[in-house]
């Protein structure tokens, strides 16, 4: 399968999925839906869990203006990625489909040639007659992953790390010596990404700080056209690098560690203790070195930079003709372990990768209410859409929070439903986690009880019952794994994808 250059228009390349919702488009202008619509900030941060003040996620955290969003719209405190990676989690929420009807499980796969019918948030918003802008981390971050044609103007994400994002995956970017003494944070042997520390650069010349800059400075431009801005921040992903003041700010000593109690693996399945596996060695060589404390100090710092970052936008915004009518989104595209149950990194289904901040903010959108129900990302575009009087495209599978916006306690039936991988799902709904893994393992947590996740009860007789219902909100049937990147020559130039024979 490839996408032709030569199809490309005004809008890009027409693709079948579009007509519908040119149908829609149509139907939408001739009722006079689309007359003063407000602006969308999209503001997403990448790799932070729940470790912010307004979540109360961990002692350590220092987020002010995070915090301070939430204290002027709806922060939704049980909201999940639908999937506990980079690349499933933001093709989900930018399609607003499952990883299970998708095929996107991973990082391994490009969506735009395995979904050319797709259509996505930013192309919504585009062909409602918004000017649509992008900057930094929104879809997955190597090639191929952020067709151009979805956007009216976008800011590539700067690296800070060039020495370590060279070849075929990053074809924009020119090699570059490493800093003097890195790896920064001297963990041996060194691991791609694993390292942190302030690099010898201003704190103006970081890549997050330089997108801000540019969603800054768009924000200040005046206009007629309603706008939709997408501002992706690489913050708190790894590597750990951030200007020296944000670590001076939480010394290691300082850090409070998890709580990993010995064991706290013996009752989970053995698909389960698969996934953490996957990054238990990279823990005990962290505990090993006698990193741990260091090391989540620096996630710490990097939060607390995002959260800066976060500030600079929010001013901004504020400073500018904007303001009063700009909805605002704010959310992580998945969590991340610092050692909870045995584990480093993301990819597994506990609370520790799925849980993420999210908060609503927007003319009409009462100020300072939580919401305790469980929501998906998912649920981001038709909110979004139908927030802006957009058409809403029938395919989408996530469900308007504008209920919940009205109402935070409202919907007491609302689920969340999180994939990795095919056929491992978990699904969160009032006080459980429920989790099945298609070796047909099963794990359920009463959150409420056991916010840590330490007693799985799925074996206790008295809850088969709860299982069962819990079970039937899990996808019914998992789309086989799209084809991996190696299936396709990818140009750069033309940005196409062309299918191996």
């Amino acid at each position: 399968m490839a996408e032709s250059a030569d199809a490309r228009g005004p809008l890009g390349p027409f693709r079948p999925g579009l007509a519908a919702l040119l149908l829609l488009l149509a139907a939408a202008c001739a009722a006079g839906q689309i007359a003063g619509r407000p602006n969308v900030l999209l503001i997403l941060a990448d790799d932070l869990n729940d470790w912010v003040g307004c979540l109360s996620g961990h002692p350590n955290a220092r987020t002010p203006n995070i915090d301070r969003l939430a204290s002027q719209g709806v922060l939704f405190r049980e909201a999940y990625a639908a999937s506990p990676k980079c690349n499933p989690s933001r093709t989900a929420l930018l399609l607003s489909l499952r990883p299970s009807t998708t095929g996107i499980y991973d990082n391994s796969h490009w969506w735009r040639p395995h979904l050319p019918k797709a259509v996505t948030l930013p192309e919504a918003f585009r062909l409602g007659g918004y000017d649509v802008v992008g900057a930094g981390k929104i879809f997955h971050h190597t090639a191929g992953f952020n067709p151009s044609d979805l956007w009216d103007r976008y800011f590539d994400l700067p690296f800070d790390d060039p020495w370590d994002r060279v070849g075929a995956a990053y074809p924009r970017i020119a090699p570059a010596p490493p800093p003097n003494g890195h790896p920064l944070a001297g963990i041996e042997p060194f691991r791609h990404e694993l390292d942190w520390g302030a690099l010898p650069m201003d704190e103006g010349d970081y890549g997050d700080a330089r997108t801000v800059e540019w969603a800054a400075s768009f924000l200040a431009e005046p206009r007629t056209d309603p706008f939709f801005l997408a501002v992706g921040l690489f913050r708190p992903h790894l590597p750990w690098y951030a200007p020296a003041r944000y670590f001076d700010a939480i010394p290691p000593d300082d850090a409070i560690l998890p709580n990993v109690p010995e064991g706290d693996l013996s009752d989970v399945p053995a698909e389960g203790r698969r996934l953490a596996e996957s990054g238990a060695d990279v823990f005990r060589n962290i505990r090993e070195s006698g990193k741990w404390s260091e090391a989540v100090a620096a996630y710490v710092a990097n939060v607390a930079f995002a959260d800066a970052m976060v500030g600079r936008l929010l001013d901004a915004l504020d400073a500018s003709r904007h303001a009063g009518n700009t909805v605002v989104v704010f959310a992580s595209d998945h969590g991340f372990h610092l050692g909870e149950k045995e584990h480093w990194y993301k990819s597994t289904l506990w609370e520790r990768s799925t849980h993420v901040p999210l908060v609503v903010r927007g003319p009409g959108i009462e100020p300072g209410r939580n919401c305790d129900r469980p929501v998906s990302l998912l649920d981001v575009y038709p909110t979004l859409v139908e927030i802006a009087g957009l058409p809403l495209h029938p395919a989408l599978e996530g469900a308007s929070l504008m209920g919940l916006l009205r109402d935070p306690a409202g919907d007491a039936d609302r689920h969340a439903v999180v994939t990795y991988l095919r056929g491992n799902d978990a699904v969160r709904r009032g006080k459980w986690l429920y989790i099945r893994y298609r070796d047909g393992g099963e794990e359920l947590y009463d959150r409420d009880a056991d916010p840590e996740e330490r007693t799985n009860l799925a074996g206790e007789d008295s809850l088969r019952a709860i299982i069962r219902e819990l079970r039937s909100l899990l996808p019914s049937e998992s789309a086989p794994p799209a084809p991996t990147k190696g299936r396709y020559v990818f140009d750069p130039d033309s940005y196409t994808w062309t299918a191996r024979r």
